[in-house]
């Protein structure tokens, strides 16, 4: 066999390797995201011209994540998040819109205490999406409605569902996704009205407050 001969398979075989290598790391990487993020994935594969894109943006929120200072709350922060969030729950009873308008400030506010920056609600969602992408469609559903009814007058219960919402991710910031609540899943069942009695108006408690 010619040397030159020799020479053409090795480079094609080295070719073929190095792309049969390549993307086997690219579906690791795919994987990688895809667990990490969620339901996120799917939607920066949409936001995004392609695929490949998507995993660039979302490769890219990861390192602008690690150079940020997050870090836990200490006990005696948590409990004074705990208290604050007790009073918005109680306000709304019956000042709704304000306690909407409470609820929102003070998960910016619990944001910054983590070490996130809060320069912005697209850069939020950013930020948070590294470690919290399975709230953040609460933080959506909230922001919209608290920021549509800043535009028209919304009614109480779209403003019982924000306060569930916001609660969902409150919770989430406040125990960095450990140890929350057992009550966490009856207050997303009451965004779908599971809480609800049967053949009636009346509401529990926990509703009538926002969800608390």
């Amino acid at each position: 066999m010619p040397t030159w001969l020799i020479v053409v398979i090795v480079v094609v075989a080295v070719v073929v390797i190095a792309a049969v290598a390549w993307l086997v790391l690219q579906e690791t990487q795919r994987k990688r995201l895809q667990r990490k993020f969620g339901p996120e994935y799917n939607r920066a594969v949409e936001e995004n011209e392609s695929p490949r894109a998507a995993q660039r943006d979302l490769a890219d929120r990861e390192r602008r994540h690690r150079e940020l200072d997050i870090h836990p709350l200490s006990p005696s922060t948590r409990e004074r998040y705990a208290q604050r969030w007790a009073l918005i729950q109680e306000k709304f009873v019956d000042q709704p819109a304000g306690a909407v308008d409470e609820a929102d400030e003070v998960l910016v506010s619990l944001m910054a205490e983590r070490g996130y920056p809060t320069e912005g609600y697209d850069q939020q969602l950013s930020d948070l999406s590294v470690r919290h992408s399975s709230t953040l469609k609460h933080y959506r559903a909230a922001h919209d409605t608290h920021t549509r009814h800043a535009e028209t007058a919304l009614s109480t219960e779209e403003l019982r569902d924000a306060m569930v919402h916001y609660r969902t991710v409150f919770e989430d910031l406040l125990t960095d996704g450990a140890d929350r609540p057992h009550g966490t899943d009856r207050e997303q069942a009451a965004v779908r009205g599971g809480n609800r009695h049967e053949g009636g108006n009346e509401r529990s408690t926990d509703e009538r407050n926002g969800g608390r």
